[in-house]
C-alpha cells in the first residue's frame, strides 16, 4: 500500500510518501523544509500568523506531490509547537479548510510510539535500546525491547525552544551554554528519577541534530541519507563538534560543510540536547538512522483498518 505521512513539526515540515508491506517501509519520496512553526511559541504560547502561512505554503507544494504519486492513504501529524500553542484548533481548522487535511495533534506518549516504531522497525529484538528523538519543541526518550516501549518521556527540550530561552549572544556565550545543559540535565534527572526500567546497552538518535552531525562529521555535500543511516557517533566526536560549532557566530555556521543552512541557528541547542541525554544513559557512542516517527507513522496508517 502507498502511504503518505506529513510530519508537521516545530523546526521542519517533512513528507513521507512511501510503500508499506509485509510490516517494511520502503520511501518512494521523501522532503523536509525548515519552517520554524514553533517560533516565539515557548513565549506567546501562539502560533504566529506567519509561520502558520510558512507551514501551509509548503504543505500545499507535499500535497501535490503525493497526489501525483498516487498515494493511497493519507496522515498528517503534529506535534510539540501545536500541542503547547492556544491556536492549535485554528490551525488544524486552516489546514482542513484550505486542503481539506485532517491533521491530528500527538500527546508524548503517541509521538514517543510512534518514534520507537519506526526506529526499531528494523532492528531484531536483542539488547535494549534507547531511541532519542531532538525535535524543535520537545525531545522524546524511549526505551525498549524489540517492538515493546517500556519507558518513555517527553521533555520540553528543543532545538528551537531551548535556542530561544538560551542562547541569546553570537556566537553563544559559555554561560548560556552551561545553563542550557543544566536545564538539560534537570529535566533528564527529573523524568528518570525512579525509574529503574529506563536503562539502555545501546542508542539510536533521529531527527536533524543527529544526522545533520552525520552529515558534518562526514563532510557530506550534497546530504547522501544513505550514507547518514547507519553512521556511529563516538561521544567525543560530538562534543569536538559541539566546541566548533559553538565557537562559530551564525554566518560562520551557515558555511559548515554538511550542515544544511536551515538547522544553523538551531544546530548548537540540539547537540546539547543530545550530549546530555547520552550521558545520562552512559552512552559512548550512538547511532543515527533516518528512520524517524515519519516511518511509525507510515507503517501505523497502512496497518489501519479500511
Amino acid at each position: 500500500m502507498r502511504v503518505a505521512v506529513v510530519d508537521i513539526g516545530t523546526n521542519s515540515t517533512r513528507l513521507l510518501v512511501a510503500d508499506v508491506a509485509d510490516g517494511r517501509v520502503q520511501e518512494v519520496a521523501r522532503r523536509s523544509t525548515v519552517t520554524r512553526l514553533g517560533r516565539g511559541v515557548d513565549t506567546s504560547a501562539q502560533l504566529s500568523a506567519e509561520a502558520i502561512e510558512d507551514v501551509c505554503f509548503v504543505v500545499g507544494n507535499y500535497i501535490a506531490l503525493y497526489e501525483d504519486l498516487g498515494a493511497e492513504r493519507v496522515t498528517a501529524i503534529a506535534t510539540s509547537a501545536v500541542r503547547d500553542s492556544s491556536n492549535a484548533q485554528m490551525f488544524l481548522a486552516e489546514l482542513r479548510e484550505r486542503f481539506a487535511l485532517n491533521a491530528r495533534i500527538l500527546n508524548g506518549a503517541e509521538e514517543a510510539g510512534l518514534t520507537y516504531a519506526g526506529a526499531s522497525a528494523e532492528h531484531e529484538p536483542g539488547e535494549r535500546m534507547l531511541v532519542v528523538d531532538i525535535g524543535g519543541g520537545s525531545t522524546e526518550l524511549i526505551v525498549g525491547d524489540g517492538p515493546e516501549v517500556g519507558f518513555y518521556a517527553s521533555l520540553q527540550a528543543g532545538t528551537v525552544r531551548h535556542t530561544e530561552r538560551y542562547l541569546k549572544a553570537d556566537p553563544a556565550e559559555p554561560a548560556q551554554l552551561e545553563d542550557l545543559a543544566a536545564d538539560v540535565r534537570e529535566l533528564i534527572g527529573e523524568a528518570l528519577e525512579g525509574a529503574a526500567i529506563a536503562q539502555a546497552n545501546e542508542g539510536v538518535a533521529v531527527a536533524g541534530t543527529p544526522t545533520s552531525l552525520a552529515a558534518i562529521d562526514q563532510r557530506l555535500e550534497p546530504y547522501d541519507p544513505e550514507r547518514v543511516h547507519g553512521y556511529r557517533l563516538p561521544l567525543d566526536s560530538i562534543q569536538r563538534m559541539l566546541s566548533e560549532l559553538a565557537a562559530k557566530p551564525l554566518a560562520e555556521r551557515l558555511q559548515v560543510p554538511g550542515l544544511q543552512p536551515g538547522r544553523a541557528a538551531t544546530i548548537v541547542a540540539g547537540v546539547v540536547i543530545l550530549i546530555q541525554a547520552m550521558r545520562a544513559f552512559g552512552l559512548t557512542e550512538i547511532a543515527v538512522s533516518e528512520h524517524d516517527i515519519l516511518w511509525g507513522a507510515a507503517l501505523e496508517t497502512a496497518a489501519a483498518p479500511a
